[in-house]
């Protein structure tokens, strides 16, 4: 998660930097005179102007480049702060796994930490993710010796989830404790 935070705020470097209002002043700093051509104030017909009209003028352009520039830095907050919550959402998600339902049919993989010795009534499993899960049904499987076994957590109906140890053909019914 830790380079989601990174790749966020890059992209809101960029963004905002794309969004700077010294940018957009840049366009009309000045008067129209100094950013145009002769040619293109003339044809603009803004030589016809008196000079109290061409400030005017120059000042209402530089309060429209600032309003939008100050719209764009808005917008470019909120795309900033959703994305944000988005993935805090998704780290929600991907840190509750196995504790709430969050509608992800998906399994959960991983491999146990140490031996797997069988399935028996109240036995930690210990993931190499940092879940840990306790069998919460009668299931027995007893004989079986793997170390480091990979697994599979996969949610049922009504927030059940069941282990499955590769190679073992039983599941048990498990619940998250961590």
């Amino acid at each position: 998660m830790r380079f989601s935070r990174l790749r966020l705020l890059a992209s809101a470097a960029v963004l905002l930097s794309l969004a700077n209002p010294a940018l957009a002043q840049r366009v009309v700093d000045g008067d129209l005179q100094q950013q145009m051509s002769p040619a293109e104030f003339k044809a603009a017909g803004l030589d016809k102007l008196s000079p109290a009209e061409l400030t005017a003028l120059n000042g209402w352009l530089q309060g429209k480049v600032a309003a939008v520039a100050a719209d764009t830095r808005e917008q470019v907050r909120e795309q900033v702060r959703e994305q944000a919550r988005e993935e805090g959402r998704q780290e929600v998600i991907v840190k509750n796994r196995g504790f709430f339902d969050f509608g992800s049919n998906e399994p959960i993989t991983s491999t146990l930490q140490g031996e797997f010795r069988g399935f028996g009534k109240a036995r930690k499993f210990v993931l190499a993710n940092g879940q840990e899960w306790e069998q919460e049904d009668d299931t027995v499987l007893s004989g079986v010796r793997k170390t480091n076994p990979a697994v599979s957590i996969s949610p049922g109906v009504m927030g059940v989830w069941y282990l499955r140890v590769d190679g073992v053909n039983t599941r048990a019914k498990v619940h998250r404790t961590k």
